[in-house]
């Protein structure tokens, strides 16, 4: 695997070049977070600094795709691999394989590897201050479910897990 400054410099090159899916091909490819339903890469309107929407489009069993921000690469790497590694987890998700229906799990299970890198171990931590924001939206997605349901009930240790970081990361 490439060291932190030369991803980053070859994420700069790509940016300049106009080259944004090349950019989170690559990057794709050098944490092995590509899946066999994966379709591509495609591109949507600038991102914001206080909104970088990403999104996992595609009908469950079907091919997804991801869709990013053309100007993603104007943001801090560990953040944007982070974000491919979310939308990935949703590609897992919406495969014939695991065919998980209910939102609120697949955004559990996709905040839950943010913070944690269990099945993408190569992906780096993000800030201190975008982990504690993964970890409570995993929380969110958590209450959201079923009080005390099979759901909450399937994920209580990973619920335990989430509060323990936060605690962590906050002191």
């Amino acid at each position: 695997m490439k060291k932190k400054a030369e991803i980053v410099q070859l994420l700069q090159t790509y940016h300049e070049l106009g080259q944004t899916e090349e950019a989170a091909l690559f990057l794709i490819d050098e944490f092995e977070l590509n899946q066999p339903n994966f379709a591509g890469i495609v591109l949507r309107e600038p991102a914001k600094p206080d909104y970088i929407l990403f999104t996992a489009e595609g009908e469950i069993g079907d091919p997804i795709y991801i869709r990013i921000p053309e100007n993603v690469f104007e943001y801090q790497f560990e953040l944007i691999i982070n974000l491919l590694a979310h939308e990935m987890m949703h590609v897992i998700q919406k495969s014939k394989l695991y065919s998980i229906q209910a939102r609120e799990e697949r955004e559990w299970q996709a905040y839950y590897e943010m913070c944690f890198h269990k099945t993408f171990p190569k992906v780096p931590h993000a800030s201190t201050f975008h982990r504690i924001f993964f970890a409570k939206k995993a929380l969110e997605y958590y209450n959201r479910m079923e009080k005390d349901g099979e759901l909450q009930k399937k994920y209580a240790i990973q619920k335990s897990e989430i509060e323990l970081l936060i605690n962590k990361l906050e002191k």
